[in-house]
């Protein structure tokens, strides 16, 4: 069977309109694979929030938990997975950020909400603030990090978010 230049064209022109198809294709997938991944935060800032409910009420007398804050002010926004501040006498704010796989630029996401909290809140100005890393999935070695930086480290036990952190363990204020 001899083939003809007109049939190695043809074949060509079919190649490219698979190729075309196939680049479509992957770039859906790829939408949709990060769309995954915002859900799956979603549902991890969701399985958190009863346990660091129970944590910001009970262990720290925390008066107003609020879940998924969002601010925009002078062109600037922050995201906060949950914020916790009681006033009068304890007068002190938890910023929580949760995360299904902790990395080191958590620490650094976290610590860059706090130090710009009271331009977002200020009337939370004069109110002594924590940070709270609540983590599914974190290293013992990220976790020693996280604790160096004074900031409070939650995991993900028997389904429900504990503190992990030593008995003499000192917060900063930030």
């Amino acid at each position: 069977m001899a083939t003809t230049s007109e049939d190695v064209w043809q074949l060509l022109a079919e190649l490219a309109t698979a190729q075309k198809e196939t680049d479509r294709q992957l770039k859906e997938l790829g939408k949709q694979i990060g769309g995954l991944g915002a859900k799956f935060g979603s549902f991890t800032e969701g399985l958190a929030l009863p346990s660091m409910e129970t944590i910001l009420g009970q262990q720290f007398g925390m008066e107003v938990i609020s879940p998924s804050v969002r601010v925009s002010k002078g062109g600037q926004h922050m995201e906060i997975d949950v914020l916790a501040y009681a006033n009068g006498e304890l007068n002190t704010a938890y910023i929580v950020e949760v995360k299904s796989h902790a990395r080191e630029d958590s620490i650094t996401q976290l610590k860059s909400i706090l130090q710009r909290f009271r331009n977002f809140f200020p009337e939370h100005k004069n109110k002594r603030l924590y940070g709270i890393l609540a983590s599914v999935d974190l290293s013992n070695e990220l976790r020693e990090k996280i604790l160096q930086e004074g900031l409070y480290v939650a995991r993900i036990h028997d389904q429900v978010f504990e503190l992990d952190i030593p008995n003499n363990f000192q917060a900063q204020s930030y």
